[in-house]
């Protein structure tokens, strides 16, 4: 058909110039309102998380602060490549005093000794970050921090990398193409196939660390990650894939966090485990131990030695003791009446030692000390309690019980009422002088 309309040396041309293929180059692109959040996500915790030093040769007075906080005269853009290209990120960064720079890939800080990435710094404040030749690994989000003592701010520029076999895709179309609405229609949705078609791979922007769990306890592990197509995750144990079951469940929240719940908590849980998220751009992982400690045996409170009753003169110290045990050491609670004892005050004081010996002190004791008091012990296995009363009487009220005096033996009737402590000759001789202490006393027959 050309040769006939355009001649075998114009065909022959036209033929020829949709056969040269152009030179990759790299391409500007504005991010989607996901990327945008994602962007926004990873620059929010990253000015608010502590980071390794800079590479830069700034040294920084803490003690005075910045004049001017960090801005961005120029910030990063997006670039979509191709695989082998050379890409460069830059951006100018003014603030006063200098600010200190730090470069990111999806969270995790660049070293300026990294030997695929090249950082660099001009004096006029241009940042630069440049890779020889892109790979798929490198396809992510880059962000820039600068920080002084007046503060910090970040931007992040998105690098999407496409394989190689995806060049015939180019947006650009041949002008045999530009000529023919038809074609137009066909470029028109080779365009919404590449925003269809944009794909992230999984990056976890929160992951828990290593666990010690006692065993018969629960254990939750949260993560959360990022990705589009949104990513599909599974979990682990010593590279076993665990499955649902009464006492292991996965469950995601509202906000994306993915959790696995295991609940009771065994000796057979312990070892490594892996999260693995995926999508059709890639996968991402990490790993953490789980150690499970031995279950902790449990033994109800008990009293070795409960309170006594007990009385006490007015104004002199008293003390209320007890001993109890358990397993693990119960708590103490301890009260009168009904009003609890929190703390120590001038008078009265609540002590314990590690043999289980337990008291209250008080100094001096007052008529309104005097009533019931009870002693709680409590732990995870049982509750105990045991109660006492204190009485505090007046100091007059004391008094010694006389000793009966010794009398010697008689068959006299009045002789018993001796022994049982009636002085019969004091009774009937009121003018006699009274026996000494300790003398004995004979009744004389009437």
């Amino acid at each position: 058909m050309a040769r006939r309309l355009l001649g075998a040396d114009n065909a022959a041309r036209v033929f020829n110039t949709q056969q040269v293929e152009e030179e990759p180059v790299t391409q500007e692109y504005k991010v989607s309102s996901f990327e945008q959040r994602l962007i926004s996500e990873i620059e929010f915790r990253l000015e608010r998380s502590p980071v390794e030093e800079s590479d830069d040769d700034v040294q920084h007075d803490e003690d005075a602060p910045g004049e001017v906080a960090p801005f961005f005269d120029q910030k990063l853009k997006h670039y979509k490549v191709f695989e082998g290209m050379p890409v460069t990120f830059s951006c100018k960064v003014i603030g006063d005093p200098k600010p200190k720079v730090y470069w990111f890939k999806d969270g995790k800080q660049i070293s300026k000794r990294s030997e695929h990435y090249r950082i660099s710094r001009d004096p006029d404040g241009t940042c630069s970050l440049h890779t020889a030749a892109a790979s798929l690994d490198d396809d992510g989000n880059y962000t820039i921090m600068a920080g002084n003592p007046a503060g910090r701010v970040s931007c992040t520029g998105r690098m999407m990398v496409q394989a190689v076999n995806q060049r015939g895709r180019s947006q650009r179309s041949t002008p045999g193409h530009i000529r023919r609405p038809r074609s137009r229609s066909r470029d028109s949705g080779d365009e919404n196939e590449n925003i269809q078609e944009r794909h992230f791979r999984p990056h976890f922007l929160q992951a828990p660390g290593d666990l010690i769990v006692q065993e018969g306890k629960l254990c939750r592990m949260d993560c959360k990650v990022s990705g589009l197509p949104t990513p599909d995750l599974i979990w682990q144990l010593n590279g076993q894939t665990i499955r649902p079951d009464s006492s292991h469940k996965m469950l995601v929240r509202e906000n994306g966090v993915h959790s696995l719940v295991i609940e009771p908590v065994t000796s057979r849980d312990a070892g490594v485990y892996t999260c693995i998220a995926s999508n059709r751009a890639g996968q991402n992982s990490f790993n953490l131990e789980l150690i499970v400690a031995a279950k902790e045996m449990h033994k109800a409170p008990c009293f070795i030695e409960k309170l006594q009753n007990t009385s006490v003169a007015e104004g002199h110290p008293v003390r209320l003791e007890c001993r109890v045990s358990g397993v693990p050491f119960p708590q103490i609670f301890w009260k009168k009446e009904n009003e609890s004892f929190t703390h120590n005050t001038d008078r009265i004081s609540m002590h314990q030692d590690n043999f289980g010996y337990l008291c209250v002190i008080i100094q001096p004791a007052l008529k309104e000390d005097a009533g019931w008091y009870t002693v709680s012990a409590k732990n995870e296995a049982g509750i105990i309690s045991s109660t006492a009363r204190l009485d505090v009487h007046a100091q007059w009220q004391q008094t010694r019980t006389p000793k009966l005096k010794k009398v010697r033996p008689s068959a006299s009737r009045y002789a018993a009422l001796t022994e049982r402590g009636l002085d019969v000759k004091a009774a009937f001789f009121p003018d006699s002088n009274p026996p000494l202490p300790g003398t004995l006393v004979e009744s004389d027959d009437l």
